[in-house]
């Protein structure tokens, strides 16, 4: 848990948060007491294979869970407040105006049938109480922003490529000025080409701005790129939390060092790519312990029995019995 003592000067703070599924009679938990803060103007990666919780954790500080998931533990607070997460009509003052969000598919998040424009002027008019005239300005003056010249408002979605659609995005998401924008994996359908200058936009727009990121991504290379910090999740659980530059240099959960070891490094002269082993668990029947434990090279006896709990080891966190049993055998070795 967070003490809030602590963080008077967060942006955000996602407190023991945890989401369940319900399908079919059957509930699955898919995010377990997560807990983390944001600071104004800071970028955090999310990172870990598809079903770690990443997007569940991030639509969840959104209020935009699907109908049949429940949040059934912890908060998010927002500058010290509460945000009403799992209240759909309380929630709506704080998107788009405080936290907004750049989904992963422009095309199926901008409608078809508008004109781009008309697209981002509408929440400048519904938030801001702008006029037609001034909504529209704004939607042009965010266009230049992002790079897309403004004459092309005019233009339907279908219209554009899809770097430009994802940059329409990034400017429907900065259109009520708010502080943090959560990114759900923005670059996955974009060439390399167009994901470098996504990337390299929302890092400028960032800075220039002073706007907190939460970037959603099951590539640790893009992290690399353009955030502060990044947070590892496996299971519906952070793993390892740290400074990018903390993680790649000295990774501490084994997931994550296999997870950089997956990613292709052409400058080390390394043919060979090391997958991970297995598939992520069940959710609904995770196994004992510590999850990752079957797929774990280094797990031990502990580890199918015990969960491990998010410490504080050096400048971090992380969740695993290999650490614990070092940092106890350092301790026994001083007394």
């Amino acid at each position: 848990m967070i003490d809030s003592s602590q963080h008077k000067g967060s942006l955000l703070e996602v407190d023991g948060l945890s989401v369940d599924y319900g399908l079919k009679g059957v509930s699955s938990r898919a995010i377990d007491r997560i807990s983390f803060e944001l600071r104004a103007g800071e970028a955090v990666g999310l990172v870990g294979e598809s079903g770690s919780g990443k997007t569940t954790t991030a639509m969840a500080i959104a209020g935009l869970l699907s109908p049949n998931a429940r949040i059934s533990s912890g908060e998010v607070r927002y500058r010290g407040n509460r945000l009403p997460i799992d209240h759909d009509a309380a929630m709506r003052p704080h998107r788009w105006s405080e936290t907004s969000v750049v989904f992963q598919g422009a095309m199926n998040a901008l409608n078809p049938v508008h004109r781009i424009v008309k697209q981002i002027a509408e929440p400048c008019m519904l938030k801001l109480g702008m006029s037609r005239g001034e909504a529209n300005a704004r939607a042009k003056e965010l266009l230049e922003l992002v790079g897309i010249p403004a004459d092309r408002g005019a233009a339907y979605p279908h219209e554009l490529s899809g770097g430009m659609r994802q940059r329409v995005m990034i400017a429907m998401a900065l259109a009520c000025r708010p502080s943090l924008i959560i990114g759900d994996e923005p670059t996955t359908a974009l060439d390399v080409i167009t994901q470098a200058q996504i990337l390299k936009l929302l890092g400028e727009l960032r800075s220039r701005l002073n706007i907190a990121l939460i970037l959603i991504t099951h590539d640790l290379s893009v992290v690399a790129e353009c955030c502060d910090r990044v947070m590892i999740m496996y299971s519906g659980r952070i793993v390892e939390d740290g400074t990018v530059a903390e993680i790649f240099a000295q990774p501490k959960h084994p997931y994550t060092r296999l997870l950089i070891e997956s990613i292709p490094n052409p400058a080390s002269g390394k043919k060979i790519i090391r997958p991970i082993p297995g598939d992520p668990p069940n959710l609904v029947n995770r196994p004992s312990g510590c999850a990752f434990h079957p797929r774990c090279p280094s797990a031990m006896g502990i580890c199918a029995t015990e969960l491990p709990s998010l410490d504080k080891f050096g400048q971090g966190r992380v969740a695993c019995h290999l650490h614990r049993s070092s940092q106890h055998d350092k301790v026994a070795a001083h007394a």
